[in-house]
């Protein structure tokens, strides 16, 4: 039997991940000792194994309690075959990125000269395979983790600073 913390340290998570587990119903302790401790046993265990084992397939928290139960084959197998039909689509929009990028990549001269304007750019990432939803969610990832990059990137572009403004807006929202 192990405790919250042990089982933490020995899954290398956190107490808050296996508390969380606790709230959403997936994992359950054995028993909790007089002075409050949840214990775990050989079932939890297992339990706690599968669960992150899916969550490393990226299956969210409320697709997994049907399949832990399984009580439902078809519901089992039309989680799994949607969990690997978005994970497909999000490869074939990172493999899209990746081909906006290596356009650039090939005419360097264009980036170095400031001479890639919004224009240009958009038909790059249409020439990719982005569409009009694909490069707003662009947007919103490279707002998210490189604002200051974000920025100087837009200005690159040539776009005044009224448009940068909105476009940076509601790329955060």
């Amino acid at each position: 039997m192990l405790t919250v913390t042990q089982l933490a340290k020995n899954y290398h998570i956190s107490r808050t991940t296996i508390l969380y587990y606790e709230r959403a119903g997936l994992l359950l302790p054995t028993c909790r000792s007089e002075n409050g401790y949840r214990w775990y046993g050989d079932k939890e265990i297992k339990r706690l194994e599968t669960i992150l084992a899916y969550r490393s397939f990226g299956v969210s928290i409320t697709n997994i309690e049907p399949l832990l139960d399984r009580h439902d084959d078809m519901a089992q197998e039309h989680i799994l075959r949607d969990q690997f039909n978005s994970l497909e689509q999000e490869i074939q929009k990172l493999r899209q990125q990746q081909k906006a990028i290596v356009m650039l990549l090939e005419q360097p001269a264009l980036l170095e000269q400031n001479m890639v304007t919004k224009a240009r750019w958009v038909e790059i990432m249409k020439a990719a395979g982005l569409n009009e939803q694909d490069m707003k969610n662009w947007h919103r990832q490279f707002e998210k983790m490189e604002p200051d990059a974000h920025q100087e990137f837009l200005e690159s572009l040539s776009i005044d600073a009224e448009e940068i403004k909105k476009i940076r807006s509601w790329s955060k929202a």
